[in-house]
């Protein structure tokens, strides 16, 4: 978990050296007060994610983050939304990363325009070809690089408490009242605004969070993603807002150091070569996070071209690099660069929007899982859903903000999004798993001819995967099990189980359609449908009482047919088992 907490941390500090003045240009010095409370909503943010983590574990998926839930929960169409959100979210990092690492590693050296050019382009390729070489991040390095940022990072604070300027207290106080005064007197609908520009203004300085669910298959269970998590807080958690109010409260002209900050901040209340040590150690993290975007990048993708037979994309040369993945990086990655002339201020703008689509997939997913399953997966660990629906009102309002009032960043989103669709979802139809799933799944024709070669009453059961029991084995009897394509198909657990796949409509337009078909071709026949006794808390499971309600339509739509529901206790033994079925079947109205 510590590994993977200061990969992540790795990844989250160089937001510190943009993120700041990039929140200040939007909205001033309120920035301080939304810094401090967009860190509280990424703590409560990251309750969700240990809980995602804990779901993906219990169904055997070890990492992908918002792809793997995102497609465990609605499917292909959305996980490839998904990644391509996250994409963005990759290309951004590495671009601002890489403009930023050369503004402050060249703060004190005087570059022309060209010249930052081909530095920035430098580094980018630079970092490809050490991927494409198979040169990988070490993780003693990666500590010792903690270690100094740390130490560094401790004395810049220590510093700037020490020399802080007499008005910094008061514009921090001010900031805080700004933004209570406009809420208290402003209305319900001016303090929902104000609160949406604020968090989505300053929502870039946490990006790297959704980092660590994405690399879940490194650690042991999900317990450990809820430690790194912890360890952020009380990391990341703290530093960025206590850097940030102590720097943007500071009597700095913004507009001259927009891209060097704090670099610019170190000087004031250190001196000039601590300024250049500061300087230096961000260019030093800011290129291992276009490392990182590189590494997780290629690893999405091949998690993505695995799934869906992206062969020629995923091969690897004699280093076991995937060069060709490495090479198209870089080559999105110089054409975002070129686009925007390298401008921090234009790739900030753009930066958020993906971030923030990949915040709000994986908390609609979480809530849609909710519905259907409530916690009966979950019991260790679950969360509020009153405040996860609240998060994503929050997520929804900000990330509808960013698309309509920066139009760049929606423009990248939105043209990713729909390559990846145009692209992917022909090939998913095609060689996607789960159309393998359904191949293996049983016709209803077949269990309409089984039943129909039957003579005296028929019944047929519905059971849900996982169910074993399937009752009384005797001819004339059929069990029925609808699964999602995605979770695999259940085991066949008698010749008379029969396993169909759930339609687009959902498991209720399934069973209709099945009903409808028995209707038709058994004409005349006693046959009698059975359900199982619902157990579970209708508040916990909301689906169930919907699905329900929908079972007492039944009867109305299915004249001809009979309906029964059966709750049939668990035998203490396995010969008591047939006594139970033989009540359930003598019992059935």
């Amino acid at each position: 978990w510590f590994a993977v907490g200061l990969i992540t941390l790795m990844d989250e500090l160089t937001s510190i050296f943009y993120a700041p003045a990039e929140a200040h240009r939007f909205i001033g010095t309120q920035a301080i007060f939304f810094i401090v409370a967009t860190s509280l909503l990424i703590r409560v943010l990251s309750t969700r994610f240990v809980e995602i983590a804990q779901i993906l574990e219990n169904h055997n998926i070890r990492g992908g983050g918002v792809y793997s839930f995102s497609y465990f929960v609605l499917g292909p169409v959305a996980s490839f939304v998904a990644v391509a959100s996250i994409m963005v979210d990759y290309i951004l990092t590495a671009c601002i990363s890489t403009v930023s690492a050369v503004i402050n590693g060249t703060a004190f050296l005087p570059l022309g325009h060209m010249a930052e050019y081909g530095l920035i382009l430098g580094v980018i390729w630079g970092i490809a070809g050490l991927n494409i070489l198979g040169i990988r991040e070490n993780a003693r390095v990666t500590f010792g690089i903690f270690l100094v940022a740390s130490l560094v990072l401790m004395n810049l604070i220590a510093l700037g408490l020490l020399h802080i300027s007499p008005e910094s207290p008061g514009v921090m106080l001010e900031s805080v009242r700004s933004v209570t005064q406009s809420v208290a007197h402003g209305g319900l609908p001016h303090g929902v605004a104000l609160v949406t520009v604020g968090i989505a203004s300053c929502i870039l300085a946490y990006s790297g969070i959704e980092s660590v669910i994405q690399t879940a298959g490194l650690v042991e269970n999900w317990r450990d993603i809820a430690r790194a998590y912890w360890f952020l807080a009380l990391t990341v958690g703290i530093v960025t807002p206590l850097i940030s109010a102590l720097a943007l409260s500071a009597p700095i002209n913004m507009r001259e150091h927009e891209g060097d900050l704090i670099t610019y901040w170190a000087t004031l209340v250190g001196n000039v070569p601590f300024g250049v040590v500061v300087g230096l150690l961000g260019s030093i993290i800011l290129i291992m996070a276009v490392n990182t975007a590189y590494v997780a990048s290629s690893e999405l993708l091949e998690r993505v071209a695995h799934r869906y037979r992206f062969n020629w994309l995923i091969v690897t040369n004699r280093r076991a690099s995937l060069y060709r993945v490495h090479i198209l990086n870089g080559l999105l990655y110089t054409g975002i660069i070129l686009i925007t002339k390298g401008s921090q201020a234009l790739l900030a703008e753009m930066y958020a929007i993906g971030l923030l689509a990949s915040f709000c997939i994986n908390i609609g997913c979480l809530l849609i899982y909710r519905y259907f399953q409530g916690t009966k997966e979950i019991r260790a660990y679950h969360t509020s859903r009153t405040a996860t629906l609240l998060l994503e009102f929050i997520l929804v309002a900000c990330f509808i903000y960013l698309a309509l009032h920066k139009p760049y960043g929606t423009g990248l989103w939105a043209a990713v999004v729909t390559v990846l669709l145009a692209a992917g979802i022909p090939l998913s139809r095609r060689y996607g798993p789960e159309r393998q799933e359904v191949r293996r799944s049983d016709y209803p024709l077949e269990m309409v001819l089984a039943l129909g070669d039957v003579d005296g009453p028929l019944h047929v059961f519905f059971r849900r995967p996982g169910e074993v029991a399937m009752g009384d084995q005797r001819s004339g009897n059929a069990f029925v099990t609808f699964f999602n394509v995605r979770e695999g198909i259940p085991d066949k657990m008698a010749p008379d189980h029969y396993r169909f796949p759930i339609q687009p409509g959902g498991v209720y337009r399934s069973i209709v359609a099945l009903l409808a078909l028995l209707e038709e071709e058994l004409d005349g026949r006693d046959l009698t449908i059975h359900f199982g006794w619902p157990t579970s808390s209708w508040l916990d499971r909301m689906a169930v009482g919907v699905f329900v309600a929908n079972l007492m339509r039944l009867p109305k739509v299915f004249p001809k047919l009979r309906f029964s529901i059966d709750y049939l206790p668990p035998p203490s033994s396995g010969a008591a088992a047939a006594p139970a079925a033989e009540r359930a079947l003598g019992g059935s109205t």
